[in-house]
């Protein structure tokens, strides 16, 4: 049992009273299935508590401290980037130009964490901060409906709430998904926008009793005409903006779904002399990157990796079947010296102990992968009821990631899938190699560890799941928004054009943002426009292009090939550019948005350029070739 383990599964919240139904015959079809299954589960826990039980001087993470009333609300406005609101004088008021590009649903959960923090700054008897009645214009009496214990502050939110509570008492036999039917997944509306539209009718839901990964739902992203925009497609500049617009769509979806989204507060580190496990992974990149600069995964687990998928997919009962405990304390002190002098030999470590390895590198870190401040986020998506609004969660939360978790977790679910891929030889379905990785993920010594009793069971397969939907999901779950994407030009054009935010209603504000974006809608009737296309980098010449309704990325790289190929055009970089053929390779090329309202987009090869043009006619497009291809030397 995990009671007795000195790293238990974080803390959890109760399941929702809304539940997953199930027939009782598929109950019993499957009943001796979960039971077999989840033994590698509790497997892993007992490997993981004898490692701890050697190791329990090595805790390198100080205990999260509980957060009084108040300072989670103003911890969440601050990483909102909204700390204007609380009324600090350092604050950047540039920060007020996101309120523009919130929606209705979106506002409506700033408001509210302002009003409780407000309400508790009153209650503390501390100077008030800005009242929310200066920023949202909310309320015409004299006590605001944030201080009525059974009210809401407005009227969105109250019909939320009484959604939500006539919604327990729903009968949900009849709305389990069928599965293996391809269901649309909608990223063009904010997911918060199309939960408020679901509370008037019934949520689906998926059966948690179907382990079989060939039985879950596919979900296909429908392309708009502006393509679909991949984590990696915007510059750095612009996926800053992403986890704090993420943020506050996340914390209003969980709102209208009537969870209550906990975060843990920060932890400090404390520090280690060791240079590769137990280190924290900024600092691990750090020291990576001076010797191989734009590195964005740890080397060590690059090569942990490596060295599986070239000997290990094939081997029966991989990551399942545990090494040598004491084969693996003496690897990782060899690593530890020799990894980066080059003189460890990978060759003549044994499949499974690599793969303890790995798992120790994870559990290692002195913070979790999926980070401490989101990690009961992450456990508690289980308990929304709908298999779409789970992975809406998932993706929200994957974009909140710091940049070196995401990465790290990016390249560890790919090998997973792998793993799973050779299911025939390796035994290893996608419920095992989930149920196995769980505990490596959501289990930490340095985080609060109570479980309700009997709780063990129906937590640990929560968290089995949540991996599941990573592995199978993850180009979904790895894809950002077209919601956000338009939320980040909102944000670079309302920068310069310096919105009133005080003293104002939000919906005034909204009203007036939604009625510049109507303006430039009726003047996107041109049907065809020519522009210049550049490949500075490539060509000393720019292709002119004509655009019309059907003029996709894909037609103009076929274009810019063609020319290079027949018009005889000065190439500035051919090494880069041809084949032992002589033939220019088009997977090789990628067209580039920058500037105007965007920073630097890497198009996907459907998006409709005139369509694009419309939304940022002042944007340049730019030619470059696939970072990503392989150079031909």
């Amino acid at each position: 049992s995990t009671r007795h383990c000195p790293w238990k599964m974080n803390q959890l919240p109760p399941k929702s009273p809304v539940a997953s139904p199930v027939s009782e015959s598929m109950n019993s079809r499957v009943e001796a299935l979960d039971n077999l299954s989840m033994d590698s589960f509790w497997l892993e826990v007992e490997n993981i508590k004898q490692s701890a039980e050697a190791e329990q001087e090595e805790c390198s993470l100080a205990d999260v401290k509980t957060q009084e009333e108040g300072e989670a609300e103003a911890e969440w406005l601050q990483d909102a980037g909204l700390s204007e609101l609380l009324g600090e004088p350092g604050s950047d008021k540039d920060n007020l130009v996101l309120l523009s590009t919130l929606t209705k649903t979106q506002a409506a959960a700033v408001q509210r964490r302002l009003d409780t923090y407000s309400r508790s700054r009153r209650r503390k008897n501390k100077h008030p901060v800005r009242h929310v009645r200066d920023i949202f214009g909310v309320v015409n009496s004299e006590d605001t409906a944030a201080e009525k214990e059974e009210s809401s502050p407005d009227p969105l939110w109250h019909n939320l709430r009484t959604s939500n509570t006539q919604r327990k008492s729903q009968d949900y036999s009849c709305t389990v998904r069928n599965p293996g039917k391809e269901e649309v997944f909608n990223m063009d509306v904010a997911y918060s926008e199309q939960a408020a539209v679901l509370l008037k009718g019934s949520f689906l839901s998926e059966s948690r009793k179907m382990k079989d990964g060939n039985a879950l739902t596919r979900f296909k992203i429908p392309k708009g005409r502006l393509g679909v925009t991949r984590i990696g497609d915007l510059s750095a500049q612009d996926m800053k903006k992403i986890p704090t617009l993420a943020l506050i769509e996340l914390t209003a979806l969980c709102d209208i779904l009537g969870f209550e989204l906990k975060r843990n507060k920060a932890a400090k580190l404390k520090t280690t002399e060791k240079r590769l496990f137990g280190v924290p992974l900024n600092t691990l990149l750090e020291n990576d990157q001076k010797l191989l600069p734009n590195t964005k995964v740890p080397l060590l687990l690059q090569a942990l990796l490596s060295c599986l998928e070239k000997r290990g997919l094939e081997t029966e009962g991989i990551l399942r079947v545990s090494g040598s405990q004491t084969r693996i304390k003496s690897l990782e002190q060899k690593l530890e010296r020799d990894f980066y002098s080059g003189l460890f030999r990978w060759d003549e470590v044994h499949q499974n102990d690599v793969s303890g390895l790995l798992k120790r590198f994870i559990r290692e870190l002195p913070a979790p992968l999926l980070t401490a401040e989101y990690l009961p986020a992450f456990a508690a998506v289980q308990n929304i009821p709908d298999l779409k609004q789970r992975l809406q969660a998932l993706n929200l939360l994957i974009l909140i990631l710091p940049e070196p978790n995401r990465n790290t977790l990016k390249a560890l679910l790919e090998f997973l899938s792998k793993v799973v891929a050779r299911e025939n030889n390796n035994k290893m379905n996608l419920w095992n190699v989930s149920t196995v990785m769980a505990p490596n993920l959501f289990m930490h010594k340095g985080l609060p560890n109570k479980i309700p009793e009997g709780k063990e069971k129906q937590l640990a397969e929560g968290a089995a799941d949540v991996v599941r939907m990573m592995i199978h999901y993850q180009d979904l779950l790895w894809t950002v928004s077209s919601f956000l994407v338009a939320q980040v030009r909102k944000l670079n054009e309302s920068s310069s054009k310096r919105y009133q935010f005080c003293d104002k209603r939000i919906k005034n504000l909204l009203r007036k943002i939604h009625a510049d974006k109507d303006k430039v809608e009726k003047n996107q009737g041109e049907p065809s426009k020519i522009v210049k296309v550049h490949a500075s980098l490539l060509l000393k010449d720019s292709l002119e292009v004509h655009l019309n309704n059907a003029t996709r990325v894909a037609d103009v790289l076929k274009q810019f090939q063609k020319n290079l190929c027949q018009n005889g055009w000065n190439i500035v970089n051919t090494v880069n550019l041809l084949k032992c053929n002589n033939s220019v390779e088009c997977t090789n090329l990628l067209l580039y948005e920058v500037g105007g309202n965007i920073g630097e987009h890497c198009l996907d090869p459907d998006t409709y350029l005139l369509d694009l043009y419309h939304i940022n006619p002042h944007a340049e497009w730019i030619i470059k070739q696939n970072p990503s291809y392989p150079r031909m030397f």
